[in-house]
């Protein structure tokens, strides 16, 4: 079992930054590829991020590469996501996921076994 709780969301003007973190407890996030997923109001979820246990492999959507950075510490039990130039199409509830006892990283939200309540970020224009 993996509590997540995220925090860091908050309202920011576009050109801005935020850090969000996703802080995890239960024995397994040592061995979980962790997800940022987002959805903003009308919209189905989408992925964002994604690193594998270790952290040495990480993948992005394509609209928020060279801008948004995923990364973690396992000491800590905790995942962060470093938005940086954020745009008002950021704008979105954005949910922190694990993925149980797999290690590799997944775009899908289905194969992610918890999920944190979310944290709202909003960007102005």
């Amino acid at each position: 079992q993996v509590l997540l709780v995220e925090s860091g969301g908050g309202l920011v003007q576009a050109g801005g930054s935020l850090r969000l973190s996703c802080a995890a407890s239960g024995r397994t996030f040592r061995d979980s590829a962790m997800g940022w997923f987002r959805q903003a109001p009308g919209k189905e979820r989408e992925f964002v991020a994604a690193i594998n246990l270790v952290g040495s492999i990480t993948d992005y959507v394509d609209s928020v590469k060279d801008r948004f950075t995923i990364s973690r510490d396992n000491a800590k039990n905790t995942v962060y996501l470093q938005m940086n130039s954020l745009k008002p199409e950021d704008t979105a509830a954005y949910y922190c996921a694990a993925r149980g006892t797999a290690g590799w990283v997944d775009r899908s939200g289905s194969a992610y076994d918890y999920w944190g309540q979310g944290t709202q970020v909003t960007v102005s224009s």
